[in-house]
């Protein structure tokens, strides 16, 4: 029986991989780069599947606690003049701060399972009794599963199936996201001004809102001068948002991408959330994390660990296969290409309930 699983990253689909394979008898180890959870990234809905299993961790009262409460979309065209405000649906999901989420999750785990912050995986070797890994700063260790629930840039993935430009694929966009240290304006309104191919929105968080800049690009990279340079010579609050963005360390700032690899295991070692199907920004990522990570821990506590690695994959790619389907869709609606689709998407959103 495999039972010392060792999970890399603390977030969303690690903390909740640990905590179900907790439940079911393993004794899980989690690996985490970050001095701490982060406090980076956009709010993000925990819907569907992810909901059950949030109930079913007894997490939810925590979600609704630090849950965001935006009740409208307010559209801005590129002087800032209002073009229409849509009033969001009411539904069973919760919109909380990512970080808030993983936070949560954590408080979950934390007691049933190890947690090394500020390390990281430099070697993995594994044979048919388990994996031998080293550690930047622990004392390498032997494990019988590895799970890379470390995200886009994964390590794991890199060490145990190759060079991420294998199976990463850029999806033509960038996001860059940063607190803005006081209240929205508009305390109830996710505040959205579009041009061609650039969005910056304008969320009220809970009473410290976060900027989110949205644009199109070719060229994958992290480099923030990408988005000062996408989004110069903007007005309405433009040049202040940037200002804001451009002095703090505090930022978020990746392609918008797609992860695909052909395979989720390989031998002992397995991917889970974006580490193996990332659909970042437009695919209700954080909920298939959860969902995902559920999946995963339920298939390892019945059969041998290859077994429960081929029934979690063949489960979860259906759920995640429509999602990366709808990508360019997504972006077309969030972020329009041209003038023609910038006027086509507002004019639908003017037929919408206000």
């Amino acid at each position: 029986m495999t039972r010392e699983v060792l999970v890399c990253g603390a977030g969303i689909a690690g903390s909740t991989l640990a905590f179900w394979l907790a439940r079911n008898g393993f004794r899980p180890t989690v690996v985490e780069r970050a001095a701490g959870q982060r406090s980076s990234g956009n709010p993000v809905d925990v819907r569907g599947g992810a909901m059950e299993v949030a109930d079913a961790m007894g997490v939810v009262p925590r979600l609704r606690e630090v849950a965001t409460h935006a009740q409208r979309l307010r559209l801005l065209n590129a002087s800032g003049r209002p073009v229409t405000t849509v009033r969001m649906a009411v539904s069973k999901e919760i919109e909380v701060p990512r970080a808030d989420l993983a936070d949560v999750l954590y408080e979950a785990a934390r007691d049933d399972a190890e947690f090394l912050f500020g390390d990281t995986i430099t070697a993995l070797e594994q044979d048919e009794g388990g994996v031998d890994v080293t550690f930047e700063h622990a004392a390498p260790r032997r494990f019988d599963l590895v799970i890379g629930a470390d995200g886009l840039h994964s390590t794991v993935r890199r060490l145990a199936f190759g060079p991420e430009r294998e199976f990463v694929r850029h999806a033509g966009m960038y996001v860059g996201t940063v607190t803005l240290g006081e209240p929205s304006d508009y305390p109830q309104d996710i505040v959205m001004l579009n041009t061609p191919g650039r969005l910056v929105a304008v969320h009220p968080g809970r009473g410290n809102a976060r900027v989110a800049f949205i644009f199109r690009g070719s060229e994958p990279g992290q480099d923030k001068e990408i988005l000062s340079t996408a989004y110069r010579g903007l007005g309405w609050r433009v040049p202040e948002l940037l200002a804001r963005f451009e002095a703090t360390d505090d930022v978020f700032f990746d392609a918008v991408a797609v992860v695909d690899p052909p395979k989720w295991s390989s031998g002992r070692v397995a991917l889970v959330g974006d580490a193996a199907s990332c659909v970042s920004l437009l695919g209700d990522g954080s909920s298939l994390a959860i969902v995902g990570a559920h999946t995963l821990a339920m298939a390892l506590a019945d059969g041998t660990h290859a077994e429960a690695f081929a029934r979690y994959e063949e489960a979860h790619r259906a759920r995640v296969k429509p999602k990366q389907r709808g990508v360019r869709t997504a972006a077309s609606m969030l972020v329009p290409r041209t003038k023609r689709g910038l006027a086509v998407r507002n004019l639908a959103a003017r037929l919408l309930p206000s």
